[in-house]
């Protein structure tokens, strides 16, 4: 199976690209490769994993993010995954919760980079599809780039040939999750440093990424970017990064025809009993970001997806009240 592009991709978020959230980052960006949140190998294999695992056909190509460190079980959990028809099986070394490091997986896996290694092979050895690993440039002390580099090359060694890196190293003691995403600071020069010396290996870079002009100068260095948490607070930024690194001639959609065509698939999902509103509306709430009656478009859909008789309907109902809310007074 050939491996997804990564010129463009959004990266997992934990209670947050959920399969309603892919659809609609699908909708803004076509040729985006999208990310599950990290699942854990013992949520799969003793969880329920057709809710945990299965996704719209729209959402292609699409990645499953894994966290764990047991090979074998790593490997199980690939191999159902790829049973659910996941375009690539994405190993997570790279969060730094306090709950993930006591299950001794994500960022403290960069201490063990033969670990790793043996993980993804094991993954390899269990399925066709493209095994991948996302990371951070260090943890705590361990942040020379000789040691990142003798982990690139110790992972690279048992077959990973993509790998996506967060250009910050991780505190895992004494910051939290959000801390650790702002307080390190960015070393991007790192990252290119990385792909410099691994002219062969597809480098993609992320951290920090919220423009078009940002992305493309990335990519004079690595072979992709990836954007987080832009994606949450300005949605339509994402529409624009698609158009800036895939342009086409045709006109980009307005924020209207994405909220209209995303308000069809909420009635869809809804009709069908699969979710309730709120947790289909919350991923518009930045949709207007910026814009002219942003605040009347988060107020009317946080308000309304509340009440226990709410339909998706409602999403149409706060698009007329911000269009009435920016024709010019007559």
């Amino acid at each position: 199976m050939s491996a997804p592009n990564h010129r463009l991709s959004i990266a997992p978020m934990m209670d947050y690209t959920d399969r309603h959230c892919r659809y609609l980052l699908r909708l803004l960006a076509p040729h985006a490769l999208l990310y599950t949140e990290m699942v854990t190998t013992g949520a799969i294999l003793h969880g329920d994993r057709r809710h945990l695992l299965e996704f719209n056909p729209e959402e292609h190509p699409v990645a499953l993010q894994l966290g764990g460190s047991d090979p074998q079980e790593l490997a199980e959990a690939a191999r159902i995954g790829a049973s659910f028809g996941y375009d690539e099986i994405n190993l997570n070394v790279g969060c730094p919760s306090d709950r993930v490091k006591q299950g001794r997986f994500g960022a403290c896996l960069m201490a063990e980079p033969q670990r790793v290694a043996d993980c993804v092979a094991a993954m390899r050895a269990a399925v066709a599809t493209p095994v991948t690993v996302k990371s951070r440039i260090g943890i705590d002390d361990m942040d020379s780039y000789p040691a990142f580099h003798n982990f690139v090359k110790t992972v690279a060694s048992a077959g990973c040939e993509t790998f996506i890196v967060h250009a910050r190293k991780a505190w895992l003691q004494g910051l939290s999750p959000a801390e650790n995403r702002s307080i390190p600071p960015l070393r991007y020069d790192v990252v290119y440093q990385l792909k410099r010396d691994f002219p062969e290996l597809v480098i993609s870079i992320n951290g920090g990424i919220t423009t078009p002009e940002q992305a493309l100068e990335h990519l004079h260095h690595v072979d992709g970017v990836m954007v987080g948490r832009m994606a949450i607070h300005d949605a339509y930024t994402v529409a624009r990064l698609e158009k800036a690194l895939f342009p086409d001639p045709s006109p980009m959609p307005s924020r209207y025809e994405i909220a209209e065509r995303y308000a069809e698939y909420a009635q869809r999902v809804h009709s069908s009993g699969q979710a309730r509103v709120i947790s289909l509306t919350r991923h518009l709430l930045s949709l207007f970001q910026g814009q002219p009656g942003a605040r009347r478009w988060r107020q009317a859909l946080s308000t309304e997806s509340s009440r226990p008789d709410a339909s998706p309907a409602l999403i149409f109902d706060a698009l007329n009240t911000i269009r009435r809310a920016t024709l010019p007074a007559a």
